[in-house]
C-alpha cells in the first residue's frame, strides 16, 4: 500500500496550527477535519461532581505521564467503527518520540486502567480520546492532564468535537471562527511539551 504524503508529523503539526485534526477510516484514507462545535476545557480545572471527589479522595491509583502513549492510544480504540487507524498510531507515536505528542496514564498496580493522550502545539494541549477499564479512570485521568497543562503554561485545551458526556465534565463550546482566534494567540505560547 503507498504511503499517504500527508502522514508525516511536518504536516500533522501544520493542520493542527490550521484547526485541523485527522480522523481515519478502517476502509479508507484518513481525512482532516474542523469542527464548528470545538469543546474546550478552562485551565483551571474541569467538573468534579462530587461522586468523582469520593473517587479521586479515596486513591488507590497512580497517575503518570508519557510513561505508555502507545497503549494509552491503542487503548482508546473501539471494537468497531475506528477512527485510529494503524496509520494514525504510527504518526501520533512518531509525534511522542519527537517530544511533542503525550498522554497521561492511570494504572493500579501494573494494570492500566485509564488514560487519555494528544498533542502540543504552541501554548495549545489537542486531547485526542480517552478511555477507561474501572469506572472514572478516564476523567481522572483527564483533570490530571489538564492540571498539568496548566502548570505547564498551556493557555488553551481543545477537546475538539462537542459531545453530551464532555458537556457534563465542564466543556464550553465555542464555533470554529471563536476557537481559531484563541488558537492564533495560543500559538505565541511554548511550553516544556511543546
Amino acid at each position: 500500500m503507498e504511503r499517504d504524503p500527508l502522514l508525516t508529523t511536518e504536516f500533522l503539526a501544520w493542520a493542527y496550527r490550521q484547526g485541523a485534526f485527522p480522523m481515519g477510516d478502517e476502509d479508507g484514507p484518513v481525512e482532516w477535519y474542523r469542527s464548528e462545535d470545538r469543546a474546550i476545557f478552562d485551565l483551571n480545572g474541569m467538573h468534579v461532581s462530587r461522586s468523582l471527589a469520593r473517587r479521586m479522595r479515596a486513591g488507590g491509583y497512580r497517575v503518570s505521564f508519557d510513561e505508555a502513549f502507545e497503549a494509552v492510544m491503542r487503548s482508546c480504540r473501539r471494537p468497531s467503527g475506528n477512527w485510529i487507524t494503524e496509520p494514525l498510531i504510527a504518526l501520533f507515536v512518531a509525534a511522542h518520540v519527537e517530544g511533542w505528542a503525550h498522554s497521561c496514564e492511570v494504572w493500579m498496580g501494573e494494570e492500566l486502567v485509564g488514560g487519555v493522550y494528544g498533542l502540543a502545539v504552541g501554548g495549545c494541549f489537542c486531547a485526542e480520546s480517552m478511555f477507561h477499564r474501572k469506572t472514572d479512570m478516564s476523567k481522572i485521568a483527564l483533570f490530571s492532564l489538564i492540571e498539568r497543562c496548566r502548570e505547564l503554561g498551556f493557555v488553551l485545551f481543545d477537546a475538539q468535537v462537542m459531545n453530551p458526556h464532555l458537556k457534563t465534565l465542564g466543556a464550553k463550546s465555542l464555533t470554529d471562527w471563536e476557537y481559531m482566534g484563541l488558537l492564533a494567540a495560543a500559538l505565541h505560547v511554548q511550553t516544556e511539551w511543546s
